[in-house]
């Protein structure tokens, strides 16, 4: 996502760059993290980092009862940096009420704004469950109510297409929660779904900030977790959510990449 992102606003010259990455791992604590932390350092962008696994130790207890002041430790730790806007991708911790008001949090969220909510493993587990027609990804201001803060964008992802009724089909008759015991993240039908919506995340991002920076959609920062405006004659909404429907965009993009 990051080097995506990064080589797509330099070479496509959005009016926008990265100014810091944050992290609640620090490193040395896992082996994906410190290869991020590597192409953060190659890109020379500045990396801020505390650590939530150390916080836990030494607060000890539930880390949802110590929410607040964990995130104070981040805002103080990030007290010098002024940024237009934070995307939170990857992350997984709630952010409490001081952080959403400090900085206009923007969460990549792997589901539709009337979808799912949770991690995208639950998602996809979910819209099985529902045998769900249609899902998506989307991009909406984090408040305290988790992935259901004001939508800015999004993209969908149709579920009852050629190459996946036969999935479908399959699973016609057989109990879901053997299948989830049997085969887990392993089952086709899992793994075809969210592979559709992995690659159509990063392409979001990028659109989303690009619509940023053209003044497309709009952030109300008076009143942050709370506004989000769409440029009249501009908007492509045509599932009626009220923010800017990225689908035409994005599949285009995708068309021309590959």
């Amino acid at each position: 996502m990051l080097r995506f992102v990064r080589e797509r606003l330099e070479s496509e010259e959005v009016d926008a760059r990265i100014d810091f990455v944050f992290s609640n791992r620090a490193p040395g604590e896992a082996e994906g993290s410190d290869e991020y932390f590597k192409l953060v350092a190659d890109y020379g962008i500045p990396l801020f980092t505390h650590s939530s696994a150390e916080f836990r130790k030494r607060t000890g207890g539930r880390f949802a009862d110590h929410r607040t002041r964990y995130d104070a430790e981040v805002l103080d730790l990030l007290s010098g940096q002024r940024p237009d806007i934070c995307v939170l991708a990857g992350y997984m911790l709630i952010a409490s009420s001081s952080l959403c008001r400090a900085f206009p949090l923007l969460n990549l969220h792997p589901a539709l704004p009337d979808g799912p909510i949770g991690t995208w493993q639950e998602v996809v587990w979910q819209l099985i469950v529902q045998r769900a027609d249609l899902t998506g990804a989307m991009m909406h201001l984090a408040t305290e109510e988790v992935d259901r803060g004001p939508l800015v964008s999004y993209v969908t992802v149709p579920l009852k297409t050629p190459e996946l009724m036969p999935h479908w089909q399959k699973l016609e008759g057989n109990y879901l929660s053997e299948i989830r015991q049997r085969f887990g993240e392993e089952y086709d039908l899992f793994k075809l779904i969210r592979a559709e919506q992995y690659r159509r995340e990063p392409y979001l991002l990028l659109e989303t900030l690009r619509s940023l920076s053209l003044g497309e959609v709009a952030l109300d920062l008076a009143s942050v977790g709370e506004e989000v405006s769409v440029s009249a004659g501009r908007v492509f909404d045509p599932h009626g959510y009220g923010g800017l429907c990225l689908d035409r965009r994005i599949e285009e993009t995708m068309s021309r990449d590959a």
